[in-house]
């Protein structure tokens, strides 16, 4: 076994050890850690399955030249944009966006579009910004996709053109 296996396996151990000796001994900060995990694990396991299986069907049915063509090197801004609207759209936030992201990078995505398209799945979901504007309104929400829409694609296209010839397989 070599050293980071060896540390990964030892760290997850550890892990639950922790919380079955918090168990036993009645410690407050591990059970909330533990009751934490359970959560998060519900939480994943809800959302992932259904998201895998539509992105193995996205995979099987949306041909290489389709993704080329809307968010591959030719596309241009017109790229971003559907990158935008894309993530807009996206349930599950990072659970999904990053193997979403996987997938149009295998078929042929450019990468400062994928890098778009992560970072504004955490900006410009809505359900989120209908939520948002409903505490913070309107005003604040359309400043704030006005601001970070623009720095999120100059941010993208700059680590793309960083690592463009670094990245591809």
């Amino acid at each position: 076994m070599s050293k980071s296996k060896f540390f990964d396996v030892f760290l997850v151990s550890g892990f639950f050890i922790f919380l079955f000796v918090s168990l036993i001994t009645d410690f407050s900060p591990g059970i909330t850690i533990g009751g934490n995990f359970i959560d998060f694990v519900k939480s994943m396991l809800t959302i992932l399955p259904i998201a895998f299986i539509l992105i193995g069907l996205f995979e099987v049915w949306v041909e290489r030249k389709t993704v080329e063509k809307y968010f591959g090197d030719a596309s241009g801004i017109r790229g971003y944009i559907w990158a935008i609207i894309l993530s807009s759209t996206t349930v599950g936030g990072a659970y999904v966006a990053f193997p979403v992201a996987h997938a149009l990078y295998k078929k042929g995505a450019k990468l400062s579009i994928i890098l778009t398209y992560i970072g504004s799945s955490a900006l410009t979901r809505i359900p989120m910004t209908i939520f948002e504007a409903s505490f913070l309104g309107l005003k604040f929400s359309v400043i704030r996709l006005l601001v970070s829409i623009p720095l999120v694609i100059l941010s993208s296209v700059f680590i793309g053109r960083l690592f463009k010839n670094k990245i591809r397989d």
